[in-house]
């Protein structure tokens, strides 16, 4: 097995060692290969998609990200019907979109959030 160096924060090394503890995992290697694991299947699940999809797309972000947040949707209008942004507690800022719109297209918009370090939780929900 390759060993590999990582850096993290320390709030998600603290969230790792929680998880670590309350699920059982025998270290943190273990915590993070199950995490990877887990992105890794997401990935090839998003990678199946085709057609028109009907879907839900979730973002959970500081208020400080609103701009990027902003900044993206607005290259999808052609896809986003609704969008729902609520204000959730400790400076907190859930968005909910509504989308309709061809596979290749969604799949660059889950990208685009995903990828960006501003997001704290981005999940794609296709009906």
């Amino acid at each position: 097995m390759a060993i590999i160096s990582v850096s993290l924060n320390e709030k998600i090394l603290e969230e790792i060692d929680t998880i670590q503890k309350e699920l059982g995992f025998s270290g943190r290697s273990e915590v993070i290969r199950a995490g990877a694991r887990m992105l890794i299947a997401d990935n090839k699940d998003t990678d199946k998609l085709i057609g028109i999809l009907n879907c839900v797309l979730l973002l959970i972000h500081s208020q400080k990200a609103e701009d990027t947040v902003s900044d993206i949707k607005h290259e999808f209008e052609d896809i986003i019907s609704t969008q729902i942004h609520s204000h959730l507690k400790e400076g907190k800022c859930l968005e909910t979109f509504i989308i309709q719109g061809e596979a290749g297209r969604v799949k660059y918009l889950l990208n685009l959030f995903k990828t960006n370090d501003k997001m704290e939780y981005v999940k794609l929900i296709v009906a």
